[in-house]
């Protein structure tokens, strides 16, 4: 084993030559396949340091009989927004290398079969997946695999399965609440492309239910609205909306990648927002703040997801089962789209 430190190669034989020890004392340190004394571990340890040396890899793996890899499945699909799910990616990355943990980005869509092809090649250790639908054909695959797996998202059966998401039922609640407290008597949601809300996505499935049913619950005129994300399309869906909602004065935008056409197109057709249109924004806090004017927004907590995701899937390498579903409550931020409405 070899590691590159101070601008050349440091070899296993120079740390125990400079800990006094021999080359298999410094392995089984590493290893820990046998008990090695406090006092020698310790001069071990400060030689791995002053010398600033890496196992490799590979041998890592061996000793281990593990790869020290995580998988993430982000198939990529229509309708999907990739700056939000590269938050989500970022944050696996960053949490993984705390556990000395390497990333392998899956984004082909390859379903069960991609799935065992994965698990089959010993490539990886466990699995995260990502966009989770309510009836997900690869979680019959998910719950026979050996490796353990963490989902981003929340299906329809999650027995067996360890899931994690915003809770975005309550989320689209939390923003019908907001506009009706402010006096919005008639809003409307515009939503994902309609691919996303075809494939029964999780996390748009979700919103739309929590969004009417607050909607019934505090007796408000609403429609829901799937949009492409095109100046085209967002025109259209205000089209709609205002004809099928004369009286509209409140919208939930629960698609970040509309969010700035849709600013614009009602700027085009004279609606001023917050005066005539307050608008809430489920998405990343970056997002909402650089609109003009700045959201009202719920939180995508994509770095708090994937920590987390990230951590329940090291406890279940640790022998820790945690099969659980795990729901953050949504936080709604108040910016300058959103005001009181007028009589």
């Amino acid at each position: 084993m070899r590691s590159e430190g101070r601008g050349r190669v440091v070899t296993i034989a120079e740390v125990a030559q400079h800990a006094g020890v021999a080359p298999s004392t410094v392995s089984y340190v590493l290893s820990g396949k046998r008990s090695i004394s406090p006092k020698t571990r310790r001069r071990v340890e400060d030689s791995i340091r002053v010398l600033n040396y890496h196992p490799h890899a590979g041998a890592r793996a061996l000793a281990s009989q593990r790869s020290n890899v995580i998988a993430l499945v982000v198939p990529l699909r229509p309708g999907m927004h990739v700056p939000v799910l590269m938050q989500f990616a970022i944050s696996v990355v960053t949490t993984a290398r705390r556990f000395d943990q390497d990333v392998l980005l899956l984004t082909a869509d390859e379903g069960p079969a991609g799935l065992r092809r994965v698990a089959a090649s010993a490539l990886v250790d466990a699995l995260i997946v990502m966009d989770v639908e309510l009836h997900d054909p690869r979680l019959p695959e998910l719950r026979t695999l050996h490796q353990p797996s963490v989902l981003i998202g929340i299906p329809a059966d999650t027995a067996g399965l360890t899931c994690i998401d915003l809770d975005f039922a309550a989320a689209g609640a939390l923003c019908v609440d907001h506009l009706a407290d402010l006096g919005h008597r008639s809003i409307g949601l515009v939503g994902p492309p309609t691919a996303v809300y075809e494939r029964e996505t999780g996390f748009a499935t979700r919103t739309i239910s929590g969004f009417e049913q607050a909607v019934a619950r505090r007796g408000l005129a609403a429609s829901t609205h799937p949009c492409e994300p095109t100046y085209e399309a967002v025109r259209r869906t205000l089209d709609d909306l205002f004809r099928a909602q004369p009286e509209l004065t409140g919208l939930v935008v629960h698609n970040e990648a509309v969010i700035s056409p849709l600013l614009d197109s009602l700027h085009q057709v004279g609606k001023r927002v917050p005066q005539d249109v307050s608008i809430v924004a489920i998405c990343p806090a970056d997002v909402a703040e650089r609109a003009v004017p700045p959201l009202s927004s719920v939180l995508i907590p994509a770095e708090d997801v994937g920590r987390l995701a990230v951590e329940l899937l090291m406890d279940s390498l640790e022998g820790r089962q945690n099969r659980q579903t795990t729901l953050l409550a949504p936080r709604l931020t108040r910016r300058q789209s959103a005001a009181t409405a007028t009589a």
